[in-house]
């Protein structure tokens, strides 16, 4: 055998023939996605892990590190849930109902998409501050909502509705009424015919919807930052504490943070796809 026909010559041989067999626009694309997310990704892990798994540890559990995870994944949670209920129902609305000034409300449900997010916390501090058309309302009972706790779940409703709502619409304004007439026609109740004909099939969306807002909830910074105190062990979310770090030169302890963040990501991305999966079995 020749050193021209060696094992490992055949063998990119090989590979070159079944590279030069790919699409172009298929190498292209796996390219770009390569360079801005693969890279990019490895990278964090990388530096997460070069730290040693002592730091590691020692700051992924950090007191502090654990108070923003708790204030980040509950309150985006609660975020979702509750968009979850309103974002249905405002889909339901939409796709139902004619009304005046319709498209005017349908275009508005994606504001959030292009608002800038420190205006939205710009504008969220303003109304619902003490002084605040709205916050002014609630402070004779005590309730105060810019720079708490509160005024956070209020940024997370309003960035992550319009997720939910777009995800809802679609399906149902495929969904035939007719499915729904004739449980009507057989004695069913409209609640009855809701909970039994309608929910089924409209449920994968909704669970999909509700974790795509939770996802963009819990990465928000802009408006948060905003209209929060972001005081830890009170309303300190994990994406400003990495930023904190980040301007006390803690860069190993940004890359800590950001990784566990970035990971729980990954396992969203995960079971959203495993909705959308299940979701599959319902269409209509």
């Amino acid at each position: 055998m020749t050193a021209s026909s060696t094992p490992d010559t055949f063998q990119g041989h090989r590979f070159w023939i079944f590279f030069k067999r790919l699409p172009w626009l298929w190498i292209i694309t796996s390219g770009y996605l390569f360079f801005m997310l693969a890279i990019p990704t490895i990278a964090l892990f990388l530096k997460a892990a070069s730290e040693g798994s002592g730091k590691f540890w020692q700051v992924a559990t950090s007191p502090i590190a654990l108070s923003a995870y708790e204030v980040t994944f509950v309150t985006a949670f609660g975020a979702a849930i509750v968009n979850g209920l309103f974002g249905t129902l405002i889909a339901w609305v939409l796709t139902r109902y004619t009304f005046p000034l319709k498209r005017l409300v349908d275009a508005a449900v994606d504001l959030p998409f292009a608002l800038p997010t420190s205006v939205a916390g710009l504008t969220l501090a303003t109304v619902y501050s003490d002084n605040g058309w709205i916050g002014s309302l609630l402070a004779p009972f005590g309730i105060k909502v810019a720079f708490t706790r509160l005024g956070i779940a209020i940024a997370m409703l309003l960035i992550s509705l319009p997720f939910v709502v777009r995800t809802v619409q679609p399906v149902l304004a495929e969904m035939e009424k007719d499915v729904e007439e004739a449980a009507w026609s057989l004695g069913a109740s409209r609640f009855q015919t809701f909970w039994r004909v309608v929910l089924p099939p409209l449920m994968p969306a909704i669970l999909t919807g509700v974790a795509l807002g939770f996802s963009r909830a819990v990465g928000e910074y802009g408006s948060v930052v905003i209209v929060a105190s972001n005081t830890p062990f009170q309303d300190l979310i994990a994406p400003v504490l990495i930023f904190q770090r980040l301007e006390q030169y803690d860069y190993s302890g940004a890359t800590i943070i950001g990784a566990v963040l970035l990971t729980i990501s990954l396992i969203l991305l995960f079971l959203i796809n495993l909705l959308q999966a299940w979701g599959r079995r319902y269409d209509i």
